[in-house]
């Protein structure tokens, strides 16, 4: 018979942890934190009861080292373990050592995730379980009539190892790339082709099922708008599907359950075609990242019901009804100026208003580095009609201050007011159409430049008379000008007195600016980074602004030679271009690294044309951000 949980380790962090040890709470359980060491100060750690330290910063060295997780639930008294997502929650060899240690496993049997576990094997079972499916295509085979081919990795997921191909003449060297990339990420290099559906739908079913033959369908969501093959919002219900369509897809979502013996939550995942047909591309036998907005429909507690469901108890025959909309959307750490690089650093403020829900893992101070995802958080808005979910999540980001580092958050708000999105004409291909639109034309910095010279002169609160008259006096012998970059754009204004048609100045403070700008009032709230000259100013008239100060003068230090190679952020060097050597030519774009960061892969490559005259990077080596990777001498123009 199964024992009640009295006490959970959560094998896992960031902001799933926090979210499961919410419930934990609510629940009246013990709770118990793992943590690397640049995790030792983390909002997890901090939310938990107690907390054990795996030593390392490296996943490979803490969060994936099941033997050491064990051993930390047992020295702090755990019962239970719930592995999140990602890490090592689909990892049936550690399931079964969390059993074999006499711990409860709040997931689903080791059997069930080892059958799903590969990709090609999954489909197997799906085939005989009569789970429409797309037919794979043999690479070695292949012809220009099976084009586009979609690549992916056998083992694991979230994109990695794949590669969309219309070409047949690149269709090695991607086979190569996703299976490096593959290898690096699972340690299974194995990849397969199948057709790629053009202007498909990612639709999924979130499932649960208890040990007593009941398998509940709840809903499907949609995660159609993806870039580089990550979801970035999604929602619930899936718009605009046929009831006959979604009657299929909750049948064949519980026959994918049931063929496996499926106890606790999953989520089985469909492309649908443009003509209304789907097929089965996989199930992920854990919690997904994108849980809450089933739970806001169906008002419930899946990560509740995964421990009442752990612990033996029975589900009700039906599931409740569901009731409005749902949306989440992904707030990332990522600078869509340098093509959506990951960002490090502290996180100095994250405040989202509105009658939203927040999941995070960060609290303003925490530091963001280089060995995690950089998502810093999920927004999710439920409201009776789907119009009204997307406009208050729409409204709630556009009005978020988020400070200390670059977001796709202007990203996030233009998706959720896009016309196609608004009408939920959704598919796989929205941010190919549509990214280079949604991402141009950033607001622009000249007022908010302005507001922050402003808040600059003005003096603190309680300064001296001769202080305030010294900042504002009337008469100056030159008008006083500063100069600012945002987004890579220099501004230059003038403050004293505010050179600037159709603006006036209401009020300030060194915090607040008050503008009339074209006869109507803006506020302006400014932030000065305290440890690095960084301003951040944020309005509704012209949306959140990062501001560098420009020095008067250059500093004569700030070199570099001409064609060197920097890592734009820290990480480590996970690939080196084949035979690459100093001496050697090289073409314009040409990879000649691959650099990780924050489970990503970021591609370096050749700034022009020319000759490699140094490298000064190798396979597992660390960097940081700003190192010497390579130099390329760029060959004479004749």
């Amino acid at each position: 018979m199964t024992q009640p949980v009295t006490s959970l380790l959560v094998a896992n962090r960031g902001e799933i942890a926090v979210r499961i040890f919410r419930t934990a709470r609510a629940l009246g359980l013990d709770t118990v934190a793992v943590h690397s060491d640049p995790d030792a100060g983390a909002l997890h750690v901090r939310t938990a009861d107690s907390a054990v330290r795996l030593p390392g910063a490296a996943p490979a060295e803490t969060y994936l080292r099941g033997d050491l997780i064990i051993k930390a639930a047992l020295a702090a008294g755990a019962d239970a373990v719930h592995p999140g997502y990602g890490f090592l929650s689909e990892n049936a060899d550690f399931a079964r050592e969390v059993q074999a240690a006499g711990l409860t496993w709040i997931g689903p049997p080791p059997g069930a995730i080892e059958a799903m576990a590969s990709k090609t094997r999954a489909k197997e079972l799906m085939r005989a379980a009569g789970v429409p499916l797309l037919d794979p295509v043999d690479p070695a085979t292949a012809t220009h009539a099976d084009l586009p081919l979609l690549l992916k990795a056998a083992a694991g997921g979230g994109g990695r190892g794949m590669r969309v191909v219309r070409d047949l003449d690149v269709l090695k060297a991607e086979l190569d790339a996703a299976a490096a990339e593959a290898r690096s990420a699972f340690g299974d290099g194995e990849v397969f082709a199948e057709p790629y559906v053009e202007r498909g739908r990612h639709v999924e079913v979130q499932v649960i099922a208890d040990a007593h033959g009941t398998v509940w369908p709840l809903g499907t969501r949609d995660c159609s708008l993806q870039r580089r093959h990550q979801k970035v919002i999604e929602e619930a219900p899936a718009p605009g599907l046929p009831e006959g369509l979604r009657e299929s897809l909750h049948q064949a979502a519980v026959a994918a359950t049931r063929a496996v013996s499926y106890q606790g939550a999953g989520t089985v995942e469909f492309l649908v075609t443009a003509d209304g047909r789907p097929y089965f591309l996989e199930m992920n036998t854990r919690l997904q990242v994108e849980h809450p907005v089933t739970e806001a429909v169906y008002g419930l507690d899946l990560v509740a019901l995964q421990l009442r469901i752990a612990e033996g108890a029975a589900l009700p025959l039906t599931p409740p009804a569901p009731t409005g909309h749902a949306v989440e959307a992904r707030l990332y750490a990522e600078d869509p100026a340098q093509d959506w690089r990951p960002q490090t650093g502290t996180l100095h403020t994250l405040d989202v208003p509105g009658a939203v829900r927040v999941d995070t893992g960060f609290t303003a101070g925490d530091d963001i580095g280089i060995h995690y995802d950089p998502m810093l958080a999920k927004v999710i808005a439920h409201a009776p009609t789907r119009a009204e979910a997307v406009r208050v999540l729409a409204h709630a980001l556009s009005r978020a201050r988020i400070h200390g580092l670059t977001t796709n958050r202007e990203l996030l708000v233009r998706s959720l007011r896009h016309p196609e999105f608004t009408a939920g004409r959704l598919d796989t291909g929205f941010y190919e159409r549509h990214l280079a639109a949604l991402t141009e034309n950033a607001p622009d910095a000249t007022l908010a430049a302005l507001a922050a010279a402003l808040a600059e002169a003005a003096p603190a609160p309680g300064a001296s008379l001769a202080t305030r008259l010294g900042g504002w006096r009337n008469v100056r012998s030159q008008p006083g000008t500063r100069r600012y970059t945002a987004a890579g754009i220099e501004h230059e204004v003038t403050y004293h007195p505010p050179a600037h048609p159709g603006v006036r100045v209401l009020s300030v403070t060194p915090t607040l600016v008050t503008l009339e700008v074209e006869g109507i009032r803006r506020l302006f709230h400014v932030k000065q980074n305290s440890n690095k000259p960084e301003v951040y100013v944020d309005s509704t008239l012209t949306g959140a602004h990062t501001l560098t100060p420009v020095p008067r003068f250059a500093d004569p230090q700030d070199r570099t030679e001409p064609g060197s190679l920097l890592a734009p952020m820290p990480g480590t060097v996970v690939r080196v271009a084949e035979g690459l050597a100093p001496g050697q030519a090289v073409t314009a774009g040409q990879p000649l690294l691959w650099l990780e960061a924050m489970k990503m892969e970021h591609r370096i490559l050749a700034p022009a044309s020319g000759t490699l005259t140094a490298l000064h990077a190798a396979t597992g080596q660390q960097v940081e951000f700003g190192a010497l990777l390579a130099v390329v001498q760029e060959e004479p123009h004749p």
